[in-house]
């Protein structure tokens, strides 16, 4: 049974943390009405570069796909400004020239959205994004109204973590011995922890724990689990 502060629209999943309205977004981010913001984790932009420059025979693309999934959220949303909770690019072999062009006409599209960036530990070894970007990079904590941006889970003395890192998955079971792994947002009473919206990330399955609430992403539609004993 759905908690009674969490209301589902038509795609998203309204809840409240840290006092605020946010919005789950089947698109695997968060949106935040009264701030203006789209909160982003584990972009991994590069990925399949980087495989292939290693030999191994991944198809491409994937830049592009999670560009114009961005892209589709910013016409729906009209944000101002774009918080990435680390893991923009996914290591130093995704520079590609082909990766750093997708880069700058897609920023160059969106020149007058502010864009911050909360390093990860991919961000450590990709080194930060290029400085023509105008992408604002920061270490973590990166305090923005009642939250606490960051990459990895953990917790704040006086704000709302908003983290990445885990690429959480759940899994539901059906008839039988039927199951599905979805990707899903995860949150307590003090952070909570985004899916990957990067494209070929893949995920950690998160085991059910009391105070845990686990919110399924399948579809176009993000619903939430019942509550842990």
């Amino acid at each position: 049974m759905t908690a009674p502060d969490l209301r589902l629209s038509t795609s998203a999943l309204q809840v409240h943390w840290a006092g605020e309205l946010l919005h789950l977004l089947p698109e695997r981010a968060i949106w935040w009405p009264a701030g203006h913001v789209l909160f982003i984790a584990d972009l991994h932009i590069g990925k399949a570069a980087t495989y292939r420059t290693f030999g191994q025979p991944v198809p491409g693309g994937t830049t592009q796909q999670n560009l114009a999934r961005l892209d589709a959220l910013i016409a729906e949303h009209a944000p101002e400004r774009l918080v990435f909770l680390g893991d923009f690019l996914h290591a130093a072999q995704a520079r590609t020239p082909q990766v750093l062009a997708a880069l700058a006409a897609w920023r160059a599209a969106h020149a007058a959205i502010g864009m911050t960036l909360v390093r990860g530990n991919h961000d450590s070894r990709a080194g930060d994004p290029p400085a023509a970007l105008g992408i604002e990079v920061v270490d973590e904590p990166y305090l923005l109204g009642p939250f606490a941006c960051c990459h990895h889970p953990q917790t704040h003395a006086t704000h709302f973590v908003l983290a990445g890192h885990l690429h959480p998955v759940c899994r539901l079971h059906g008839p039988g011995r039927d199951s599905v792994r979805l990707p899903c947002f995860a949150s307590d009473a003090q952070q909570a922890v985004l899916p990957a919206f990067g494209e070929f990330t893949g995920g950690w399955l998160m085991e059910r724990a009391p105070g845990t609430r686990f919110y399924a992403v399948g579809g176009k539609t993000v619903w939430a689990l019942p509550a842990s004993d």
